[in-house]
């Protein structure tokens, strides 16, 4: 089997496992150089607790991370007039990893504004490369109460969105003007090859095989030409290289549906970029709070099981909350789980982590976000301490 990111690529674990830790821990071949970028709002609350329990991992296994700060988003935008500095990006290219707090904010939110926030985002996915962004979706037992869904439909859902990430229409060439009669116009142009649209496929394949064995496709191809090459190249690369794993097709519209209707019934799902950006953000409801949920964006893969990544939750900068020690700081503490994983191929430390946080959230620990009578509200602060605590003593 020829592939981008396949070969070399760990399994990726959603929910902890029963694996034994190690007895002993082992050093690295070498420190794991990780860039920092906490960005706006709630993002450096939020990272600062993800660092904290990546250094409580390095004291527990005895790793050496070495951590560099810098500037993205709007923050970026403020003391040097560039969302992505070219220093961060530097930082970047250098590093194994990259730890990503969130970006954006009421100050920047002028979509006619020539600079923004998201920007500095799309143009490090693209400059580092990263076209497969991983979304793990699996809901706590000990939350079932504070998603919208009924309890009952929330059984034995645990599944993955792949979204292509450097293509499609966020992309394509954008035009604008004035037209002759009058008015304005505005064109944004959707775009997809043969070469990307196999080189995630393959990710989402491969992930299907070592879970349940279905991949769904999400697409529209009975109306967009793009989505018609897209399925034309998902049949081929999963008939031809994944003949294990049984492929659906769903369109967009119809999968919003299921993802509400019948979640459990999704294994693997992979589409394309915009569609990917609206369909994450609806199952991330499933699981109660959209600061529980981490993600992956992954490039294709280095030496070993060394993987330059960039891992961030998927929430936003909530400005609203930022500084009030209120922020939930499980999606960012649950990316670094996926970053040790990925990037730096320390699956029994991703478990430590993984245990960590399923354990505070079965002991009734929570933020407001998921705060109940029957819960331990505490700050973002006291979490991420439990955290990193667990972490220490993971045995």
């Amino acid at each position: 089997m020829t592939t981008d990111l396949v070969e070399t690529e760990p399994a990726v674990a959603l929910t902890p496992k029963t694996t034994g830790m190690p007895r002993r821990a082992r050093r690295p071949e070498r420190a794991a150089h990780i860039a920092v970028l906490p960005g706006d709002g709630i993002g450096p609350e939020v990272t600062a607790e993800a660092v904290q329990v990546l250094r409580a991992v390095g004291e527990r296994f005895e790793h050496a991370f070495s951590l560099d700060e810098a500037l993205v988003g709007g923050c970026a935008i403020d003391r040097t007039g560039n969302p992505l500095p070219p220093d961060t990006l530097a930082l970047c290219r250098s590093a194994d990893a990259v730890l990503l707090g969130a970006v954006g904010g009421p100050k920047w939110d002028d979509p006619s504004a020539p600079v923004r926030p998201e920007q500095g985002l799309l143009a490090l996915r693209k400059a580092l490369g990263l076209y497969a962004n991983i979304r793990p979706v699996a809901p706590h037992p000990a939350l079932a109460d504070v998603s919208p869904l009924k309890p009952e439909r929330l059984q034995g859902v645990d599944l993955v969105v792949v979204r292509e990430l450097t293509g499609g229409i966020y992309f394509g060439r954008k035009r604008k003007g004035a037209r002759r009669g009058g008015g304005e116009y505005a064109a944004d142009l959707c775009t997809y090859t043969t070469r990307e649209v196999e080189r995630v496929v393959r990710v989402a394949a491969a992930l299907a095989a070592r879970r349940r064995g279905r991949l769904t496709s999400v697409d529209k191809a009975n109306v967009l030409e793009t989505s018609r090459l897209w399925r034309r190249v998902t049949e081929r690369v999963v008939r031809a290289e994944f003949p294990e794993v049984t492929l659906d097709h769903l369109l967009v519209d119809a999968c919003a549906m299921r993802l509400i209707q019948s979640p459990s019934s999704c294994d693997v799902i992979i589409t394309e970029n915009m569609f990917g950006d609206i369909l994450t953000d609806e199952a991330s409801v499933l699981a109660g709070s959209m600061g529980l949920l981490p993600s992956a964006s992954l490039g294709a893969p280095g030496r070993g099981a060394r993987r330059r990544g960039l891992y961030e939750p998927i929430h936003g900068s909530a400005p609203d909350i930022a500084g009030k020690g209120v922020a939930n700081p499980l999606g960012a503490i649950l990316s670094v789980a996926m970053l040790l994983r990925h990037s730096l191929g320390l699956a029994d430390e991703a478990l430590a982590v993984e245990r960590a946080v399923s354990g505070v959230l079965h002991d009734g620990w929570a933020t407001p976000d998921v705060h109940s009578k029957d819960r331990n509200r505490v700050t973002t602060r006291e979490l991420g301490a439990e955290i990193a605590d667990r972490v220490r003593r993971a045995g």
